[in-house]
């Protein structure tokens, strides 16, 4: 039976006590509190309810669900895993973490949390350009952000990519192996190079310069170009990167790199002791399957150490 999420409350005296703090309800920081939990460790999991899984209307990859599932599904069944076994949800968010004697302490809306360990789980936010009914168009599938995830949905359609010319050249690559029908956008004739135009040109990828603005249809959208002309698309693809969500591990002084994803080790454990990273918030394979990948290692490492001493 489904769980609901618990919001905890908390006196100005008090503080919730952990083994470990997860921060993030998404793949990664479920997955993690269901592996420490059957470890039999206290686990808090804050969640501010923003996981980009929740995004997904139908993933037809998650290995397990061959008639496929939706995020919001997924995060609820993983939920109710986590709570069989132990983990508290609490539906909040975390404002910060400090370091304290034999652990960390984090703030919260709710109350402060301490904890032996910590899990950052907090992921990315896609980047998307201005278009009419996004939720509404993601969620039938004629925005689509993952081509990873999904490209098999658009085998043979009308599909257009849109972003910054490295993003948007790799992303149309990868599409033409589903369908022979892939348009890059751009706004102005100088977005792409010459010799993006070229690799385009080789590979029967359109370019459709002086991009406007898309209009919704009941099939789709409308791209409107400068000129008046309009070009029909079933799948839009935006190719503009994403914003990381790495702001409590910079203020804890983690290590990341150039684009703020934080850098971790073979165990996921980041560059402070006693925290790990899991999730898109680490460069890797954006995938629910890495995710859970991840999250094992790193509750499997934190395990050992909570036991025995090593890795």
């Amino acid at each position: 039976m489904d769980q609901p999420v618990r919001k905890r409350r908390h006196s100005a005296s008090s503080a919730t006590e952990a083994d470990v703090l997860i921060v993030g309800g998404g793949p990664a920081g479920l997955a993690a509190a269901l592996y420490l939990g059957r470890f039999r460790h206290r686990v808090v999991v804050v969640d501010a309810g923003e996981s980009r899984a929740m995004l997904i209307a139908q993933s037809r990859n998650c290995p397990g669900f061959p008639e496929g599932i939706s995020g919001p599904d997924l995060l609820q069944r993983l939920r109710a895993q986590a709570a069989e076994y132990g983990a508290t949800l609490v539906q909040d968010q975390a404002s910060s973490i400090e370091p304290t004697v034999g652990g960390f302490g984090a703030e919260t809306n709710a109350g402060r949390i301490v904890a032996r360990k910590v899990f950052l789980a907090t992921g990315i936010v896609d980047v998307v350009p201005a278009i009419p009914r996004l939720r509404e168009a993601i969620a039938r599938g004629s925005v689509r952000l993952c081509p990873v995830c999904d490209g098999y949905e658009v085998i043979d359609r009308q599909v257009a990519v849109i972003g910054h010319e490295a993003k948007a050249l790799r992303e149309a690559l990868f599409l033409k192996q589903y369908t022979q029908h892939v348009t890059m956008l751009a706004r102005y004739l100088p977005d792409f190079s010459t010799s993006t135009r070229r690799v385009a040109m080789e590979e029967n990828i359109a370019i459709c310069d002086a991009f406007k603005k898309f209009v919704p249809t009941d099939s789709g959208y409308q791209a409107v170009l400068k000129d008046g002309e309009m070009r029909h698309f079933d799948v839009i693809y935006p190719a503009m990167g994403c914003g990381v969500r790495s702001e409590l591990a910079l203020a804890m002084g983690i290590e990341c790199c150039d684009e703020d994803y934080v850098v971790v080790d073979k165990h996921q454990r980041t560059s402070v002791d006693g925290v790990y990273a899991i999730g898109d918030l680490v460069r890797t394979l954006n995938q629910i399957a890495v995710a859970f990948c991840q999250a094992a290692i790193a509750a499997t490492d934190a395990h050992n150490d909570f036991a025995f001493g090593y890795e």
